[in-house]
């Protein structure tokens, strides 16, 4: 969901440079539209070694792969994607700067009245998925230790845009009359723009050995969203549940040291995502889950 969107912000930033997306290309008419922008396209198999090895060098590589949703019932495949593959492509990109995805979720609860979950938190967090995270991680820390490599581990918690993301998971549930579970009752949240924006940057503050770098918005209350999308949409709002004391929250102001504050608020994203939701636009219909607390996607 952020790759097509982020590889066309690096042409823009520089329409001289070469970009280029390797990816299945599975999805209909995205390989044309990123090439009507200039970006060179090459349909591979990451979990190949000799697709991997086929693939033209490059300096600067942000690794975006991975597993999260269904991952209940085929762990394997989710274990193969998000511990194998950065290995692979960690062993064949020696000479590059890597900036990776990872996941807040690779941190444990915390306190929902703290400053949320600082990079040098040991990562225990719960579920299959989230510790396939973390292998992730570890793998691409071997490699940067052994290989020279520098590098950033983007902690990231939920980018939104008008078609995916916590609000539009909310929006959509109120304009169905459907209750919004409080019980995790607060979350990061950022704008896709602002992420993908910090994510290039990040290319210029890359570490040797490679580190972890939280990167998402301060914390909103999942109740006080929820209303103000509802007033915005002229519908009640239903809750059920508790607030719970703890959630998966991240602290930021190291992102924020380096890149200032997001450009994009909460008020501006609840009345776009208002509006989007309202007039039926198109939905990526991946529920973020993010009121899971069990780590099961």
């Amino acid at each position: 969901k952020m790759g097509p969107s982020l590889a066309r912000m690096a042409k823009r930033a520089d329409p001289s440079r070469h970009v280029i997306g390797v990816a299945r290309f599975s999805e209909p008419g995205l390989r044309l539209q990123l090439e009507t922008h200039g970006i060179e396209c090459i349909a591979a198999d990451l979990l190949s070694r000799e697709a991997l090895a086929g693939l033209p060098d490059a300096p600067n590589i942000v690794f975006m792969a991975g597993r999260k949703f269904g991952s209940a019932g085929s762990e394997w495949l989710t274990w193969a994607m998000n511990a194998y593959v950065p290995a692979l492509v960690a062993e064949r990109f020696a000479g590059a700067r890597i900036v990776a995805f990872s996941t807040a979720c690779v941190y444990p609860f915390v306190d929902v009245n703290g400053p949320g979950a600082a990079e040098d938190i040991a990562p225990t967090p719960p579920g299959e998925y989230a510790n396939s995270c973390v292998a992730r991680e570890r793998l691409l820390e071997h490699f940067s230790h052994a290989q020279g490599t520098p590098g950033r581990l983007i902690r990231l918690s939920y980018a939104i845009d008008m078609r995916y993301g916590v609000l539009h998971d909310l929006a959509r549930k109120l304009r169905a009359g459907e209750a919004i579970d409080l019980t995790m009752g607060h979350a990061n949240i950022i704008w896709q723009g602002d992420a993908n924006d910090w994510i290039l940057r990040s290319l210029a503050h890359c570490t040797f050995p490679t580190t972890p770098l939280n990167l998402s918005g301060p914390p909103i209350s999942i109740r006080t969203a929820a209303q103000g999308l509802a007033d915005r949409l002229g519908v009640p709002a239903h809750f059920v549940g508790r607030e719970a004391p703890t959630a998966w929250l991240i602290d930021s102001r190291q992102a924020f040291n380096l890149f200032g504050p997001a450009r994009v608020g909460l008020d501006r994203m609840l009345d776009w995502t208002a509006d989007w939701v309202r007039r039926g636009q198109r939905s990526l219909e991946k529920p973020t889950h993010f009121e899971a607390r069990d780590g099961h996607y």
